[in-house]
């Protein structure tokens, strides 16, 4: 099957162009938003081809994978075909809402010509998408290949923009953990955020989109994984920690709550608990090692690679038949 898919969010479509079939990812000049292109800092196979815009019209394509609402227009208008009708279409939901929880409406509700994917139960819960189809596929992951040491009394975070996020990423609450332990902090866009904490930043060391192996190899140093995320979806970065083998501190929001047993971790809505579990686990470093090992053996077992995969072709296939 050929699908044409954005280059949206670089851990989920590593997991996904790891399938059996030719994935067409748009690139353009200045590899903008709408078409980076394949991902550079993430290894992908090479069933993932790069197709300029003006090539699209003459593309062989069995099926769209839409992220955004503005895509739905775009890929119209450069495949000269109608997306929802000339060519089947998912829609794939990575975010939880926003503005008017729980009432927010879905772009994508009360349509017949689109399949929805949530990627957490929590989301599909939260959207309201009328009588759109909607089915969750969980996320997978690739199994990084890094593993968990622990052996550096930091705490890692992997998290994105948090200075323009503030709240949602937790930013707010990294000042309460300083005090426990330092904490190096990676993603895209979090150069400025020891500046940006003020004193506590000086604790505080930015990693700004390392390489995720090299990221990988480095969270895996660190004692324990933060997760201070108020308001978002599950973050794949929290499920690839647990691959390693890390122990997770994290807020009891969101997905989290399903995504780490207790045996994996502390979880509470109780900023307190959190601290006091980091100062447990950096003075305990046979504590986080069993906390890991369990963390472990829970993402690759819910979060595998194999069932995410055949998760997508059974649901691919139905678009692909209720479109005929």
């Amino acid at each position: 099957m050929n699908i044409l898919l954005w280059h949206v969010h670089g851990s989920w479509t590593s997991a996904f162009v790891h399938g059996k079939h030719r994935y067409l990812v748009p690139v353009t000049p200045d590899r903008g938003p709408y078409g980076l292109g394949r991902a550079r800092t993430y290894p992908w196979p090479d069933s993932v081809v790069e197709i300029r815009p003006g090539q699209l019209a003459t593309a062989e394509i069995d099926l769209v994978v839409l992220q955004r609402p503005e895509e739905w227009e775009l890929a119209t208008s450069w495949l000269g075909r109608a997306v929802g009708r000339d060519l089947p279409v998912v829609y794939v939901e990575h975010n939880t809402p926003k503005g008017d929880v729980p009432n927010t409406r879905h772009p994508m509700a009360d349509r017949d010509d689109v399949i929805l994917a949530h990627v957490t139960h929590f989301n599909e819960l939260f959207w309201d998408t009328g009588a759109t189809r909607t089915r969750v596929i969980e996320h997978g992951i690739v199994a990084p290949t890094a593993r968990y040491t622990g052996q550096l009394d930091r705490l890692a975070v992997v998290t994105n923009e948090p200075v323009r996020r503030q709240r949602i990423t937790g930013t707010d609450l990294i000042p309460r953990f300083t005090p426990v332990a330092p904490l190096d902090v990676y993603g895209m866009g979090v150069a400025g955020l020891p500046e940006a904490l003020g004193p506590p930043g000086q604790r505080v060391t930015a990693y700004d989109d390392p390489p995720q192996a090299a990221m990988h190899t480095e969270v895996a140093r660190r004692r324990a994984y933060l997760h201070l995320c108020r308001w978002t979806s599950l973050g794949l970065s929290l499920i690839e920690a647990m691959a390693m083998g890390m122990p997770v501190i994290a807020l009891a929001t969101t997905e989290a709550v399903a995504a780490v047993p207790a045996s994996a971790g502390v979880l509470d809505t109780r900023v307190q608990t959190l601290v006091d579990a980091a100062v447990w686990l950096i003075e305990e470093p046979a504590a986080a090692r069993q906390l890991g090992d369990e963390a472990r053996r829970a993402a690759r077992t819910r979060y595998g690679l194999d069932r995410f995969l055949a998760d997508w072709d059974e649901l691919l296939e139905e678009a692909q038949c209720a479109s005929r």
